[in-house]
């Protein structure tokens, strides 16, 4: 019983220490961890049980938020890691620092053979927050508010896809011929990770992260409503995609979240 009770409480620091990891990629190991403990920190809501349709509104956006403000601050944190070796000169990089480079553009998929100046400033674009009211209104309708079979089955809020047999749920209307799945993760936590990963690496988003980019430069707030004019390839339904999302936000009021960018942030 004492040997169960110490390897119980190894794991559970070992949990702590991953909790506290500032890279984003250790999220998949949180989640795998969590999920062989038996823990699941923030299971879904019931959100069908509000009839009223204000309270599952505030509900839901009240349960995703802290979420993805965590997320966000992940983001930060390793951002403003990246911009103190951008302000030195890349041959005296600590061997700390280079593997913190490899670490990240491994996990946002840039190239490793463009040299480590242009694959520092490359992570510099990938490597940034996400407005929350942008996350908050894509999950919202991705999900029908947190009701959807993938949400209730994988804790898919995001409407992911994945291309492995067996790495997700298979769609009862998937076309004839097509091979993906809709993504299955252990805990909401980690779907929003995948989401933020996707927003920050996928080439059909080089457009919204160059957007973000000049906005920081310009010193400007980064909203949700500019970054959404660039996820016309999220959806197949394109430029509606966009207005459906942009009108969202607006009648949520999900603007106030999307604070102003950091300063030498």
């Amino acid at each position: 019983m004492k040997a169960s009770w110490k390897i119980l409480a190894t794991v559970l620091i070992v949990l702590t220490a991953l909790l506290l990891s500032p890279l984003t990629r250790d999220i998949p190991v949180i989640a795998q961890l969590q999920g062989t403990l038996g823990i699941d920190t923030n299971p879904l809501p019931d959100f069908a049980q509000y009839s009223n349709v204000q309270q599952k509104k505030q509900a839901f956006f009240g349960y995703l938020q802290p979420m993805v403000n965590a997320s966000n601050q992940r983001l930060l944190q390793a951002r403003r890691r990246l911009l103190a070796m951008a302000a030195a000169p890349i041959d005296q990089l600590a061997y700390a620092d280079q593997r913190f480079v490899e670490n990240l553009a491994e996990y946002y998929e840039v190239e490793t053979d463009i040299g480590a100046e242009a694959q520092l400033q490359e992570l510099l674009l990938r490597v940034d927050i996400v407005p929350v009211s942008l996350a908050l209104s894509q999950a919202a309708m991705e999900s029908a508010w947190g009701t959807s079979r993938f949400a209730l089955e994988g804790n898919n809020l995001f409407g992911q896809w994945c291309y492995q047999a067996g790495c997700g749920i298979v769609p009862a209307r998937r076309g004839e011929g097509q091979v993906h799945e809709v993504a299955s993760f252990t805990n909401v936590a980690a779907a929003v990770a995948s989401y933020m990963r996707n927003i920050n690496s996928h080439r059909a988003y080089d457009g919204l992260r160059a957007a973000r980019a000049s906005l920081r430069a310009s010193g400007e707030s980064i909203s949700g409503h500019a970054m959404a004019e660039h996820l016309l390839r999220y959806s197949e339904r394109g430029h509606a995609y966009v207005e459906e999302i942009q009108s969202m936000i607006r009648i949520n009021k999900l603007a106030t979240p999307d604070q102003p960018p950091p300063t030498q942030s």
